[in-house]
């Protein structure tokens, strides 16, 4: 949506309400970077001060980012999602394992129920992704692929809610599977670079079947959590 000027009274407020409002949208995603205080401040006509203000409160109340030299970022969606992203950031591996747990088993009975065929042409690509990143032993690439699978299973569930609250853990989600991408050592010692098949999870889904997908969800994260330790 543009953004639209304002009158010269309660200025801060018009404009971390205009600024909450292309959060809320979706205009500015969460990772994305806002424009800069200077062009914030000529489309809303008004001066730079009152933009820093406005951009220092959501900062305070966890939508925004500041980042020295790089520019200002949308961390989360609502200040609940701004909470429980700080948070996160002082929980252990297991703790975020388990919440993910608790998100992805209900998502993949979600998504067997209420998948679209583009939602399975999307689990189909991203699972392309990962197997074509293990292959080449490309871990970021793998990392990102396994990353985007389990989105795209949460987005198949079609509840804004639960795709809100997973955008909120969504750096969590992404440093676990970093933390995890190598799997459990084998017998001699080696790191198993096949995974964690996510296979039974996707035929699950496209077969229409809750049961299934929620027990392959269950059985991936409690595989992980077993890799995680106390």
């Amino acid at each position: 949506m543009p953004l639209a000027s304002t009158r010269r009274t309660g200025l801060v407020d018009q404009v971390i309400s205009q600024l909450r409002a292309q959060i809320d949208s979706g205009e500015w995603g969460v990772g994305d970077r806002i424009p800069t205080e200077s062009e914030l401040s000529d489309q809303l006509e008004v001066g730079r001060n009152t933009v820093r203000e406005a951009v220092r409160a959501l900062a305070h109340a966890g939508l925004l980012e500041i980042r020295q030299g790089a520019g200002t970022f949308v961390r989360a969606s609502s200040e609940l999602g701004g909470a429980l992203r700080r948070r996160l950031e002082r929980s252990r591996l297991r703790e975020n394992l388990e919440v993910r747990r608790a998100l992805e088993m209900e998502a993949a009975r979600l998504a067997a129920i209420r998948h679209t065929d583009q939602d399975l042409a999307d689990i189909d690509r991203a699972i392309a992704l990962r197997d074509e990143a293990w292959n080449e032993q490309d871990m970021p690439g793998f990392v990102e692929a396994d990353f985007t699978f389990h989105r795209t299973v949460v987005n198949a569930t079609h509840n804004p809610l639960l795709i809100d609250l997973y955008d909120d853990i969504a750096q969590a989600v992404y440093e676990s599977i970093a933390h995890t991408a190598y799997g459990r050592p084998g017998e001699d010692g080696e790191i198993d670079h096949k995974g964690i098949d996510h296979n039974g999870l996707a035929e699950a889904i496209r077969a229409g079947d809750p049961d299934r997908a929620l027990r392959e969800a269950a059985c991936y994260l409690d595989e992980l959590l077993s890799l995680a330790g106390e």
